[in-house]
């Protein structure tokens, strides 16, 4: 029989992937492996704003993480960089905020590793919830935006012609990340969000025959990567993170050697 502490890391490990696997679809189409790495290490300064403040942490991972995305688009359109300068910007200033911050709060015996590379076995009934309950709210929400957002992703021009706004439907698109984020830092730590958001939706890549597909077999990779990466931590005493991330590389290197659908 599992212990209860088992069942909870399982149920909100397989939660996130479930949420994270259809956004990574998204960041994958539109070639934003290194945006979601800048929204992750933004994750690291909502952190210690949310324990300066005393408030819940994944309240404060949530508005950091939009407060970058926002700030993004708005240098995006006043400044003459280009894309991955900006974002290497915001990336490595946001983590060396984070974490010159956590430094200043060595009298609160903050556990700066569980928030690196997380800490799925330490889950509580209360951060199963809010994790379902965000899953639940944020796929709706995908769902309901799926077909403009596709189109924009596909050609925004085209998308603007057919009468939509790109525009508002890329910053919810963006800000709905922002979420996935915020409640995926304590079960796959701030340095490996994006591999959770990426290698599922790339190992899908090579077996899906349209974008729906896509989605529903990157989450099933997900929870399968979750549930084995969680069953060898438990085996071999390592850490969950990154062992999920390890069967999530295993079967990406797996599906490389079969052939494309």
């Amino acid at each position: 029989m599992l212990d209860d502490f088992t069942i909870r890391a399982m149920l909100a490990g397989v939660l996130v992937a479930l949420l994270a696997a259809p956004f990574g679809c998204f960041v994958v189409w539109r070639r934003m492996a290194y945006f979601g790495d800048t929204m992750a290490h933004s994750a690291l300064l909502g952190i210690t704003v949310a324990l300066l403040l005393d408030i819940h942490v994944n309240i404060g991972i949530f508005v950091i993480a939009v407060i970058t995305a926002l700030a993004m688009v708005v240098l995006q359109k006043r400044s003459d960089l280009s894309n991955d300068t900006l974002l290497g910007i915001l990336s490595h200033s946001s983590l060396a905020l984070g974490l010159l911050a956590v430094g200043f709060m060595s009298g609160n015996n903050v556990d700066i590793l569980s928030y690196l590379f997380g800490d799925v076995l330490s889950v509580g009934r209360q951060d199963v919830l809010i994790i379902a309950a965000t899953t639940a709210i944020a796929l709706a929400i995908l769902v309901f935006i799926w077909k403009p957002l596709l189109a924009s992703t596909v050609n925004e021009e085209l998308s603007v012609a057919e009468g939509s706004k790109p525009r508002h439907i890329q910053l919810l698109y963006l800000l709905l990340l922002a979420a996935v984020i915020a409640v995926t830092v304590r079960i796959i730590g701030v340095l490996l969000i994006t591999a959770l958001l990426v290698i599922p939706a790339a190992t899908a890549r090579r077996f899906a025959t349209s974008p729906e597909s896509m989605a529903v077999i990157a989450s099933v990779i997900g929870a399968i990567a979750v549930i084995a990466g969680l069953a060898a931590s438990l085996q071999w005493d390592t850490a969950a993170g990154p062992s999920i991330v390890a069967a999530t590389l295993v079967m990406f290197l797996c599906s490389s050697v079969m052939p494309r659908r």
